[in-house]
């Protein structure tokens, strides 16, 4: 099967990669894969159809090549611009902290894009609510292995694309209980994707009235709507409040405090109104972090319950 091919050159530097790395739920993502070659491979449920696509920067001219394959190939190719940051304007942002200063100087082509898939984004985030990252990642993997669909093309071994909501809906309870996903998390995933084609509209809509669809199911809160505008809406200033680690992380960066909580966070961004999540991203991107002296929250095994 050959490739549809796009090449666009974006006038600046662009970093796939890490503009791409949110969408990665761990290093075994069966919908994301990085080769030693430098490229990016992802698989997308478009409007059209299944689709993988590889991308890579050219160095020599700093182009970008991507290679798609499957019915939504068009359709991916089409929004590559948006996937890669094309319309963030982030290049007149001045943090004024040094630490996102230091940050931002070594990540010029890092971009928040935008991918206009919401429930690619929203069911990853529900597996993620109130669950230590492992659980998250091994029960991603577990669904997407059982009940994804083979990726077009060439892809590397093992890549998947993500059910249609009709195929989430579907999924029996004792299969999310097989792969380690609590029953709230599941019926929130499930509710979702009955109204799947009304949540898909929240890509067009402005962030206020898309939060308020988002949050409209029932178990979709704060913290999974703000990762899903984050991801699907390129909302630049949507926070992740409610995420221990992070509020933890931007106390220590921008303030040097140990325990700060979602108040003492925001407090901390306000400064950065309409740019919370870039400078969390930056935050993120820096590795600092106070030291965890405290427990950590223990992965639990729901399939022993």
């Amino acid at each position: 099967m050959d490739p549809i091919i796009r090449v666009w050159d974006p006038g600046r530097p662009v970093d796939p990669r890490g503009t791409l790395a949110v969408h990665r739920r761990g290093a075994a993502d069966p919908t994301h894969r990085t080769t030693p070659d430098g490229a990016v491979w992802r698989t997308a449920r478009t409007p059209d159809g299944p689709a993988t696509v590889r991308l890579s920067a050219r160095r020599a001219d700093g182009v970008v090549e991507g290679q798609a394959w499957g019915r939504g190939a068009a359709w991916v190719l089409d929004a590559l611009p948006a996937w890669l940051g094309d319309a963030d304007d982030g290049d007149g942002f001045d943090p004024g902290h040094p630490v996102l200063q230091r940050v931002r100087a070594r990540t010029r082509a890092w971009r928040i894009g935008r991918t206009g898939l919401v429930m690619e984004a929203l069911v990853p985030a529900v597996l993620e609510q109130k669950v230590t990252g492992a659980e998250a990642r091994r029960g991603w993997r577990t669904l997407l292995v059982r009940f994804g669909t083979p990726a077009p093309g060439p892809a590397p071994a093992g890549m998947r694309v993500v059910p249609t909501p009709v195929e989430w809906a579907a999924v029996p309870s004792w299969e999310w209980h097989r792969a380690g996903v609590g029953p709230q998390r599941a019926r929130t995933a499930v509710r979702s994707a009955l109204v799947a084609a009304r949540l898909e509209e929240v890509a067009e809509m402005p962030v206020e009235e898309a939060d308020r669809r988002l949050r409209s199911v029932p178990g979709v809160g704060a913290w999974t709507a703000a990762e899903v505008r984050q991801r699907a809406l390129g909302d630049v200033d949507a926070v992740s409040v409610g995420d221990f680690h992070l509020c933890r992380q931007v106390g220590w960066v921008l303030a040097g405090e140990e325990r700060a909580d979602d108040a003492r966070m925001l407090e901390l961004l306000e400064p950065y109104r309409g740019q919370r999540y870039r400078v969390c991203r930056l935050v993120e991107l820096s590795g600092l972090a106070p030291e965890r002296r405290g427990p950590r929250l223990a992965p639990r095994d729901f399939r022993a319950i």
